[in-house]
């Protein structure tokens, strides 16, 4: 069924389709004919010509303009038809230069150029279609000797003055008469191919033309013009008068020399329907010749009454063809028409069919799909029955498990408690504070770090279950802000930030809960402080309106937040990439929904290192419909105060160079953002290696490469570059390959651990973690380190040895090979080795040291020893020659240094090998 359709509508479509083709026919080609020179008749016979060829073919469009004798107007007329976008072009130049330029444009374009009757002065065009002017003047000379038998004079009326057929024809009719050395050219004059101007010319000789028996015009209409000269003048004797043209029809030369007004006429084939054929020869990559010469004939008393005949059976047949190209057209349009009524007639019948068919098949398919959808009804509603009976135990389940999350977040706080009671009462005992002061002050503010996440894990349980009432009253919101504020300013006095206040109004009275708005202000601002570098300022500002509304502005210059981020900033455990302040991601997704729930709004705009500007908008009215009848009163106000502001004091961390009046032998870099633990890290391990510490990645890689410790230990998690990703710079650095790193992170999942093992870090350990295990982690490493210094230097198969150790042994061969080459130069030094290694003095110490457990000095040193002891025992050399090979700058010098290190001088060595 279905192939009988795509049957069907593929008739359908090809029955279109034949029908618009035959509807969109287009010309075939598109031909121009531009003419300016000869009489109207002779330009109307050339055109007549013209379409009498054309009608041949119908499907061509000829385009035709006449310049009327004009050059400029000409070349003007040319190039209107060169926009008109066509494909052939026939012209008759009026003038040879003046055309000669636009002709060669077409040509050049790639369009075919036929000239005809007058050539350019250029051989650039297509094909030539005229008569041979030089041969028609010959033909003209030769006539007149035989009509005067080789005797009289001769008058030349000549065509227009520098004109390529007036001088060929005259050039012709010279030499055609010369063989009649009785005839005689008596006078020559130019009638410009027109009869006003010829007869000007003649009347001018007068009485002279008594003396002539015969004139030969360029053409008939100046023939014309010396017979009605002739005859005004009353010259009796017998003039013979001939032309140039015989064109047919009324007032042509062959009408002329039928009525006898002149004797004879010599046929100038005006071309058009030649120039038509070799046309369409060239259109249809038809050979064609170039130059197409036509030929001429004298018409005279002994043949005009033929040609007369012939041209009025031409006329006729014409008129004939025409009649036939009407009734075609007719027959055309009536096939057009009856092609249209026929396709509509076989669309409609197709398309009838098809739906049919159609109307069949969709019959067919309904029965198929109740069936089906009897069948899926019932399975449907059994499923609906399992759906309801599963959404009631998910909505118990989920019950269930809220409570869980609920009773165990609050059962947090109790031992959090026992834990923050008991170091409070150890913060106050001074012996305690002597000896564990800081760690007791480290363990208080991560224990109110641990209560304000609890705190806002069920605060923000109760918000998204609905569970969360607000009791709204009546408080100045200014005197509220400003309270708050205060609880800030020590912090914000610490690190210099300028904190300020202002509102428009003293005293704004809005409804709202004193214990919840207070979290969202602590919560703001402790952010403010936190991201906002020393010296810089937070502006606080109420604005009152006049809409019933409250306006509260944090506005701060810290490093503010990319457009992405302020997308996304209250989404709930969100976390920006903004440097090492970390969060917990509730803290504004909380602040937030408390807003919301007061009826208000809450706003951020920020820019990237410019800053950051919050907007509240509370309602002055009571909107909750909850007010208390009695005033409500804020709790825990200094409890607040500490939960939020704890994170706030940072540790100071020592300067490692200060607690030590020399540096330690071995160094650790530390990269960690979390301030707490960098602290305790540099505290701890202070005591036995050299610190350098780094609060985010970038500033961590930079360390690595300027100070190139023994061993870093670096957080996974870092602002700007992550820990995996300096593991892999630094192990595939030739400068820091060698250096053992420790990756430190809260990321416990396995995969994420082979993940960083991939990075090439040498040791993986997951927070919490425990510090003996990390000390003897470092000690191993470092110990580890110690031994390979003697693998790298002994020989060993490079491709077997791991990435990090071919770096390191590539370096110790780099190295090598230069002091090998360098041996014999006392002048070399250690600042010639850092210019073809490419690093710095301090790091090629450092590296060699890390390496090799000796100094560059010493190392090249023992190089050139050993050197001069195998040219001692294998070569026959001077002392004094191996003193110079091996580079020492004397002989004394050289003995005195081989004889601290080998005991004996070296003239004493080489008596002991020889024996």
């Amino acid at each position: 069924m279905r192939r009988c359709i795509k049957l069907l509508a593929m008739v359908c479509i090809t029955v279109v389709v034949m029908g618009c083709h035959k509807a969109d026919v287009k010309s075939e080609y598109t031909i121009a004919f531009s003419q300016c020179v000869g009489s109207d008749l002779w330009r109307q016979t050339m055109l007549d010509e013209m379409k009498m060829e054309l009608s041949l073919h119908p499907d061509a469009k000829f385009i035709y303009a006449d310049a009327n004798g004009n050059s400029s107007k000409q070349v003007e007329q040319v190039r209107q038809m060169l926009n008109k976008g066509i494909d052939l072009l026939i012209i008759s130049p009026n003038e040879a230069q003046p055309l000669t330029d636009i002709v060669e444009q077409i040509y050049d374009k790639g369009i075919p150029v036929i000239v005809i009757d007058r050539k350019t002065a250029s051989t650039l065009y297509t094909a030539y279609v005229g008569a041979d002017n030089y041969q028609i003047g010959k033909m003209a000379g030769e006539y007149l000797g035989n009509l005067l038998k080789g005797k009289g004079n001769v008058l030349e009326v000549m065509g227009l003055p520098g004109s390529s057929p007036a001088i060929e024809r005259e050039n012709g009719f010279d030499d055609g008469i010369k063989k009649y050395t009785g005839i005689h050219i008596t006078a020559q004059v130019y009638g410009d191919w027109l009869k006003a101007n010829a007869e000007t010319q003649l009347m001018k000789l007068g009485n002279n033309l008594n003396d002539v028996n015969a004139v030969f015009a360029h053409n008939d209409v100046m023939a014309r013009a010396s017979r009605d000269v002739l005859t005004r003048l009353n010259i009796k004797q017998p003039i013979k008068v001939i032309g140039v043209d015989a064109l047919p029809g009324n007032g042509g030369g062959i009408q002329m020399v039928s009525s006898k007004l002149i004797d004879a006429s010599l046929v100038y084939p005006t071309g058009g329907k030649e120039a038509i054929m070799t046309a369409f020869r060239i259109l249809n990559k038809e050979p064609f010749t170039k130059e197409n010469i036509l030929q001429s004939v004298v018409i005279d008393s002994t043949n005009v009454q033929l040609m007369k005949l012939q041209w009025n059976r031409i006329n006729s047949q014409q008129k004939d063809i025409e009649r036939q190209q009407a009734l075609l057209a007719e027959q055309r349009e009536l096939y057009n028409s009856q092609q249209v009524i026929f396709n509509i007639i076989v669309i409609s019948l197709v398309l009838a069919i098809v739906f049919g068919g159609l109307a069949f098949y969709s019959l067919m398919e309904n029965r198929k799909i109740n069936k089906s959808l009897e069948a899926k009804n019932t399975e449907i509603l059994s499923q609906r029955n399992q759906l309801i009976e599963m959404s009631a135990r998910a909505e118990a389940a989920t019950e269930a498990k809220l409570n869980f999350f609920t009773n165990i977040s609050h059962e947090f706080r109790t031992p959090l408690t026992l834990i923050l009671s008991p170091v409070e009462d150890m913060m106050r005992n001074e012996k305690l504070n002597l000896v564990a002061g800081k760690s007791l002050k480290l363990m208080h503010k991560n224990v109110f770090r641990l209560l304000r996440l609890v705190n806002q894990l069920i605060d923000y349980r109760k918000i998204g279950y609905d569970k969360q009432q607000i009791h709204a009253s009546p408080n100045n919101i200014a005197d509220f802000v400003k309270d708050i504020l205060d609880n800030f300013q020590h912090n914000a006095q610490k690190r210099n930030i300028h904190l300020t206040f202002s509102t428009n109004e003293p005293n704004i009275t809005a409804w709202f809960d004193v214990n919840m708005l207070d979290k969202v202000f602590f919560n703001l601002l402790s952010n403010a402080i936190k991201f906002t570098k020393n010296n810089g300022y937070i502006k606080v500002i109420i604005t009152k309106n006049n809409d019933s509304m409250v306006d509260i502005t944090i506005t701060d210059n810290g490093i503010g937040m990319e457009p992405d981020e302020v997308e996304h900033v209250f989404e709930q455990f969100y976390q920006a990439d903004n440097g090492a302040a970390k969060g917990s991601g509730l803290g504004l997704a909380l602040s937030k929904e408390i807003v919301l729930l007061h009826q208000g709004a809450i706003e951020v705009s920020s820019k990237k290192w410019q800053g950051t500007t919050f907007t509240i908008k509370l309602p002055l009215d009571n909107t909750t419909k909850k007010a208390p009848q009695y005033p409500v009163e804020r709790l825990e106000t200094d409890y607040n105060t500490q939960l939020y502001t704890a994170d706030l004091d940072e540790q100071v961390i020592a300067d490692p160079t200060a607690a030590f009046s020399m540096p330690q032998e071995l160094s650790i870099l530390i990269i960690e953002d979390n301030t707490d633990l960098l602290y305790y890290l540099n505290d701890k391990l202070g005591e036995t290696y050299e610190i350098f510490t780094a609060d985010d990645g970038s500033k961590g890689l930079n360390e690595a490469f300027e100070r190139v410790p023994d061993l870093v230990i670096s957080d996974v998690v870092l602002p700007g570059i992550s820990g995996k990703k300096i593991a892999e710079s630094l192990k595939t650095d030739i400068r820091t390959s060698h250096i053992p790193i420790i990756l430190l992170t809260a990321q416990s999942n396995v995969d994420q651990q082979i993940d960083g093992i991939r990075s090439m870090a040498d040791v993986y350990i997951t927070k919490p973690f425990n510090l003996d295990y990390l000390l003897a982690t470092i000690n191993n490493l470092i110990k580890n380190r110690l031994i390979l210094k003697e693998h790298f230097i002994s020989d060993i198969d490079l491709a077997k040895m791991p990435v990090s150790k071919r770096l390191d042994k590539k370096f110790l061969n780099d190295f090598a090979g230069i002091v090998e080459q360098n041996l014999g130069n006392e002048n070399f030094n250690v600042d010639d080795i850092c210019k073809l290694i490419g690093i710095s003095r301090v790091k090629l110490y450092r590296k060699v040291k890390a390496l090799l457990g000796c100094s560059i000095a010493d190392y090249i040193l023992n190089r050139r020893l050993k050197k001069a002891k195998y040219l001692l025992i294998n070569e026959s050399y001077s002392i004094s020659e191996i003193t110079y090979m091996v580079g020492f700058s004397s002989p004394n010098y050289f003995s005195t240094v081989f004889k601290a290190k080998y005991e004996c001088t070296p003239s004493e060595f080489k008596r002991k090998q020889d024996a």
